[in-house]
Parts: C-alpha cells; structure tokens; sequence
C-alpha cells in the first residue's frame, strides 16, 4: 500500500470510529474524506506544528503529510531564523512535492516595538538589512512573499510625519526587493491598539505612497474582521493592492467554520475574482490531538465546496 492510500484510508476509518463512538469530531458532510490527497480548489498553505499529533516535530515528515492531506503550499514565519541547512531541506521538499512557498517574516527584531514611525537611522538600516538577508532565503526557497510588520506608534511625533517615514523606510526595502522580482506584504494587525498598521484603508494608502510592485498588502481576514468587519467591501476597495491572504475565524483564532466568518462565501468571493495565490492558514486548532487535525481538513473540505 502506498502513502497515500494509506493515509487516505487511515482517515475513513478515523471518521468511521469517530462518528461512531460518539465523538465530538464529525464529518461536515459525506464526501469529505474522499477528497483526501486531492488539492483544494484554493491553495491553503498550513504552517509547521499543525500536524504534529500525526507525524512529530519532523518538518520534512510534516510536509509530506500535508501534501498527502492535499495541500500544495507552505507557510513559515520563522523561516528566516532556522540554520540554513534546514532552509535548504524545506526548499528541496517543497520542490520535490512541487509545493509553493508561502510567506516567511522579515523580522530583525524590532517588528514589536516603536521602530519604523521613529524614523531613526538605525531601524530603517536594520530594516534595509534584513531585506538584503530576505533575498538570499527568497532564491534558496524559491519564495516571493515576504511579510512586513512597522511596529508600533510613537506617540511623541504626529501621525502624518510617523507615516512618512513608515513610507521611507517601506520605499527603501522595497528597492532591495524589487529587482530580484519579491513582494513585501504589509500585514495590518489587531493584537494591540498601539500597531501602527491596523486597517485594509491604512495600509492601501502606504502601498499606494510607496508605489513599487515589491510593497502590496498581507489581507488577514482575521484580523481585519476583527478591527473593520465589512470583509468582502473592503476587500473590493483594496483589490488591486492585494497580494496575499491569512485566514482565522473570529473568536479565537482557528479554523473555519469554528466562528463567526462565513468563509465559504468569502473564499468564493476571492475566487471569483480571480485570485489564485496563497491563503495562509494561520491560526490555531480548536479541538486536540488527530482527531483535532483531521477535523481542521475537514473544516477545509467543507469551506472550500463553494
């Protein structure tokens, strides 16, 4: 037997047992785990650690395994930090299975803390470096997207004089990004009120300012449902900015169909316009072990039958 009839079997009778014990995990409908193996309409892209139950903490196992689950990208934030030896077996996994890299994060250590709007020499050059350093993981993973976080407010400069120098620091980067054919996505966040970057609005009139197509936006459906609501709307008004989705339902940061975001309609939305990029899955899982990550595919299944 194969790894994929293996797994694809292991799976029905995962659900069998399940609905049959009583369990909480439960098949959202009848075909769900006959998709096993096959891509997703849209290319979810997990990140490392969501399968751990099933394969350990190897992430060459656990790429395989999310190939087999059908998925045909990666994410991983952290990606810049591992020894280069790591990066490269990733990159080679990914190529073998013929996967797309997903965002990684340009972190020099100051995307958490009043950087970028101070506009202080010594961020953007760090800044300006940590691009340079980007660029070399880029070619070694074959990646294109990179997520970008300005920190936060500084309170003792006005907003307008902040914002430019988010731009200069942005226009900066995004020459060393721009020949080598790479993308910043700058991701507007919710997990404090004193992030600079917190809106779709905000952060299209910064990609605008910045003018570069190495500068577009990271659209979290997240965190934008969660500091703007009106998803689709704003996702019409900032479309042509838009590189790259995340995806976690609200409250709680999971799965689809664990909140309140209607996600079926709104990855069709993204779909029907055309886009065919990566959708990050980034977020947590709400229920444990392997039942708790076979129920996350299946929430997967269900949300992508539009």
């Amino acid at each position: 037997m194969n790894r994929r009839d293996f797994i694809g079997r292991a799976a029905l009778a995962s659900g069998a047992v399940s609905l049959m014990g009583g369990s909480a995990f439960a098949l959202p409908n009848k075909n769900t785990f006959q998709a096993v193996g096959k891509p997703f309409k849209m290319d979810y892209a997990p990140h490392f650690g969501m399968f751990k139950n099933h394969v350990g903490d190897d992430p060459i196992e656990e790429l395989k395994f999310m190939f087999d689950q059908g998925f045909r990208s990666l994410e991983d934030n952290g990606m810049l930090g591992r020894p280069v030896e790591m990066q490269n077996k990733i990159a080679a996994t990914l190529e073998r299975l013929g996967m797309r890299m997903g965002v990684f994060v340009i972190d020099g250590g100051d995307n958490w803390k009043i950087s970028l709007t101070t506009g202080k020499k010594e961020f953007k050059d760090k800044f300006v470096d940590t691009c340079k350093r980007s660029v070399e993981l880029a070619k070694r993973a074959n990646a294109k997207w990179m997520t970008v976080v300005p920190g936060f407010y500084d309170a003792s400069l006005p907003i307008g004089i902040q914002t430019a120098n988010v731009i200069d620091a942005l226009r900066a980067g995004a020459e060393i990004l721009e020949p080598h054919g790479l993308v910043m996505v700058l991701e507007p966040l919710s997990d404090r009120p004193d992030l600079f970057m917190r809106t779709s609005a905000q952060t299209y009139e910064l990609c605008k300012a910045v003018d570069s197509p190495a500068c577009k936006i990271l659209y979290d459906i997240y965190h934008m449902q969660r500091n703007e609501g009106n998803l689709i709307a704003n996702i019409n008004l900032t479309w042509d900015e838009i590189a790259y989705f995340q995806i976690g339902d609200n409250p709680g940061r999971k799965e689809p169909t664990t909140g309140e975001i209607n996600y079926k309609n709104v990855f069709k939305h993204i779909y029907d316009k055309g886009y065919r990029g990566v959708m990050g899955m980034e977020h947590g899982i709400s229920k444990p072990g392997k039942e708790g990550e076979m129920a996350l595919v299946a929430a997967y299944r269900e949300v992508d039958n539009f």
